[in-house]
């Protein structure tokens, strides 16, 4: 085996280990927030089960608004000087989730706003196109 072939195989492990690391990150502090619910035992797995559940969801989610074009309207789209994307296909379907409830949430009182700025109309309305389709995503 050469060096090349070693290095290669390294290369391929450490991208492995990096979205492991990732989904780990997801399932913690950023995400779902796992290590704050002192379960064990049988609670544990069954929470940990859940989890795996809705991180699929929202991983299929995030795939499917990038794949339309949909990221754009929930978060930060690659930056400039960033080698990688700023939020990952889980930070994306999960928050589209959000986005989606907060905004049924609060159209009325968004509509009321809207309708002190009459110049920003055209903007709500291209959200509100943007929360259908994210919707439709979903």
């Amino acid at each position: 085996m050469t060096n090349l072939d070693s290095l290669s195989k390294a290369i391929k492990a450490f991208k492995l280990r990096s979205g492991i690391e990732a989904i780990f990150k997801d399932c913690k502090t950023v995400g779902y927030n796992l290590e704050s619910t002192s379960a064990d035992g049988q609670r544990l797995i069954s929470l940990i089960l859940l989890m795996a559940i809705a991180y699929s969801c929202a991983v299929l989610s995030g795939r499917n608004s990038r794949q339309i074009g949909l990221q754009k309207y929930v978060g930060r789209l690659k930056e400039l000087r960033r080698l990688h994307r700023r939020h990952s296909a889980f930070w994306v379907g999960l928050y589209g989730y959000l986005w989606v409830g907060a905004m049924e949430f609060c159209a009325d009182l968004a509509h009321d706003l809207m309708c002190l700025k009459p110049n920003k109309l055209p903007y709500f309305h291209k959200g509100l196109r943007a929360m259908h389709l994210i919707q439709s995503a979903l």
